[in-house]
């Protein structure tokens, strides 16, 4: 490779049959493309063993039932996790790709892989993959997700310009007007100590009045947008679901749900008036701190919350890639859990310092490695990667 740049980007995009199919190309020799096939036999116990260390739960589990299980499993003990995380990469990353990323490294650069997975590989930690003896993916390399080229090309798309001294739209563990305990608190007894982290009035914290209408239009002109709440899928991905304090009242394209209206991917792209329809405007970066809020990949159309962001104007979108324990799941289910143990207030403080950064994926990937070598090192609860690998940061 020649004329290689102080950051060399690599895209790799995964496409499903019975086998898995690779495509990469660095994006300064775009006519130089890779194409390998995996056969699926190589990958499926592997990616078996992921399905059953997360916290999504298994065909005919309950939400309990799969935080019982994952916060037992290979997640919360470092030597599982380790070997997982190595079986996971012998599996997932091509031979050929490894030697060209360590090429790289031996110049002295520091290359960003940027990952459009498959469906069968939309819950795959990349950033916590043990690559090489000591080293995990993120240790030398940045990565972030690749968003459709459908998506991220679009003609009417257009990318909000990044202002570092913009307005921050917060909503943080909204009330959920009518739906019981099941949209209950995020946060819990944290979240007034959370807000003021991040420097807003404790009173920013599960406020009723953040409905659609209200934040539709601070949206259009803020630089972020940190959301932490709760996110459900449908079936399919413009159905997936962000829970804010509308009522029976809002109009959208969700029908009512235990007397609230969830606010739809398709009620971003397209609009949420039927008297006016007209699409969202997105902040530059925009934070979904919510259960499988980037679990659109998993579809076979993977058009959902982050794309709808992508495609209305937000040039990075973190979000989660599988169900996220709260600090209340974690505290009851997790064996060894201290009473005061808490894992999500540092995780909301890491990415909103990330989309404050210049570059959020690099940001996010620091906070990650930190974490990482925190884990292999000690094993604490607080470190591990069933928390901090579940983020990825989709750049678009």
């Amino acid at each position: 490779m020649v004329n290689a740049p102080r950051r060399p980007t690599v895209q790799l995009k995964l496409v499903d049959t019975d086998d898995l199919f690779y495509s990469w190309r660095w994006e300064h020799e775009p006519g130089a493309i890779q194409n390998i096939m995996v056969p699926g036999d190589s990958v499926r116990p592997a990616l078996d063993d992921l399905a059953a260390a997360l916290p999504t739960p298994l065909p005919g589990e309950t939400v309990d039932q799969a935080l019982e299980r994952s916060l037992s499993g290979a997640f919360m003990d470092r030597e599982r996790e380790l070997a997982l995380s190595k079986a996971l990469a012998h599996a997932l990353v091509p031979y050929r790709l490894a030697q060209e990323l360590n090429a790289f490294l031996e110049q002295g650069l520091r290359p960003h892989v940027r990952i459009q997975p498959s469906l069968s590989t939309g819950q795959v930690p990349w950033e916590a993959l043990h690559a090489d003896e000591g080293e995990r993916f993120v240790t030398h390399s940045d990565v972030s997700i690749l968003p459709p080229a459908t998506v991220r090309n679009a003609p009417e798309r257009r990318v909000t310009a990044w202002r570092p001294d913009g307005e921050l739209v917060a909503v943080l563990d909204p009330k959920v007007p009518g739906a019981g305990i099941a949209l209950g608190s995020v946060l819990g007894p944290e979240g007034p100590v959370l807000a003021e982290r991040l420097g807003l009035d404790t009173t920013a914290f599960r406020r009723a009045d953040q409905t659609r209408d209200t934040i539709e239009p601070l949206l259009a002109d803020a630089a972020r947008f940190l959301y932490i709440g709760h996110v459900t899928t449908s079936a399919h991905g413009l159905d997936a679901r962000l829970h804010l304090s509308c009522g029976p009242d809002t109009t959208g394209r969700a029908a009512l749900v235990a007397g609230h209206r969830p606010l739809t991917a398709a009620d971003m792209v397209l609009g949420h008036r039927p008297d006016a329809p007209r699409p969202w405007r997105m902040p530059n970066r925009v934070a979904l701190i919510a259960c499988e809020s980037g679990g659109e990949v998993r579809f076979a159309e993977p058009v959902g919350l982050v794309a709808a962001a992508i495609h209305a104007g937000a040039q990075y979108v973190t979000a989660t890639r599988w169900m996220l324990p709260t600090d209340a799941g974690i505290r009851h289910f997790a064996p060894g859990a201290a009473p005061e143990t808490t894992l999500i207030p540092e995780v909301v403080i890491a990415v909103d310092e990330a989309h404050r950064a210049s570059d959020p994926v690099a940001a996010l990937n620091n906070w990650q490695r930190t974490k990482a070598a925190r884990w292999e090192a000690e094993g604490r609860i607080e470190d591990s990667p069933i928390i901090w690998s579940a983020f990825g940061t989709t750049h678009g």
